[in-house]
């Protein structure tokens, strides 16, 4: 019998169609993964903002969670928002610890909008942390973990160090999408490794970057559903991901930041 790469993401909704939830399940099905879904929040949001957010209640994110776990063998897991710390326990009550877990720390929209309560930060480190496979913070979210700024790619590369010493973490990307300069650079670094690897391209000049951390996040995911390990799946990640903002960089939607070209290459979906 047959079967399909199975990844889950358990995140908010945009009614916008460009980040969370609709994303993630976007990569997936681009990359040839079959995607479930627990929603963790419903915003109202479009290409120029968040208006509102309305966190699904704990009890119902764990209702969710049991109900694919129970009937799922997922090989991989990506988390979005979060929201609430009731949200946090829900998901850590229920995470079965071998699936691979992508965590990117969700905490601010690209309009500059917060789309996390600042109690459930600590949850998230406390909670979630130490169970992840790789966590992704871009560079608001790495400043406002490590209490103090992380503007340039040295600063970045420190501050993985620290994530994997101080945070009991087993790996990191830091994405520097809004670095200055012409390049955009992320940093990789596992426990264990002395060196980190730099994951390197050109910037694109484009206002349609909503959704690109939520979109690399869950491509790791997917590559790991594959069945590729961290290292491979983080680079594949970043190739999607930069190709997906290239072949969208011109695209009008909407009036404000729109969304990355998500099924640039769309793939079949996998039988293995």
């Amino acid at each position: 019998m047959a079967s399909y790469p199975l990844a889950l993401t358990i995140a908010g909704s945009d009614s916008g169609g460009c980040a969370g939830i609709q994303a993630d399940l976007k990569t997936f099905s681009s990359i040839g993964v079959f995607g479930a879904s627990v929603i963790t929040a419903i915003t109202a949001q479009n290409t120029m903002g968040v208006v509102d957010v309305m966190a699904v209640s704990g009890s119902m994110v764990e209702k969710q969670l049991k109900a694919v776990l129970d009937d799922f063998s997922f090989d991989a897991i990506k988390i979005g928002m979060l929201f609430t710390t009731e949200n946090v326990l829900a998901v850590k009550k229920l995470y079965k610890k071998n699936i691979p877990l992508v965590l990117d720390p969700v905490m601010i929209s690209t309009s500059g909008n917060a789309l996390i309560l600042d109690e459930t930060v600590d949850a998230i480190v406390k909670e979630l942390f130490p169970l992840s496979t790789i966590i992704t913070p871009n560079l608001n979210e790495a400043s406002v973990l490590l209490k103090r700024e992380i503007e340039t790619v040295d600063q970045m590369i420190e501050g993985a160090k620290e994530f994997i010493l101080h945070f009991g973490i087993n790996s990191v990307l830091i994405k520097g999408g809004h670095l200055n300069g012409k390049e955009m650079v992320d940093v990789f670094l596992q426990k264990g490794e002395k060196e980190a690897i730099l994951l390197k391209s050109n910037k694109i000049e484009t206002k349609n970057t909503h959704g690109t951390g939520c979109t690399l996040s869950s491509a790791i995911a997917a590559y790991l559903a594959m069945g590729e390990d961290l290292e491979t799946s983080v680079i594949m990640a970043k190739d999607y991901i930069t190709k997906a903002i290239l072949e969208g960089k011109d695209v009008i939607l909407g009036n404000g930041h729109g969304a990355v070209n998500h099924f640039f290459n769309p793939q079949k979906l996998i039988k293995r």
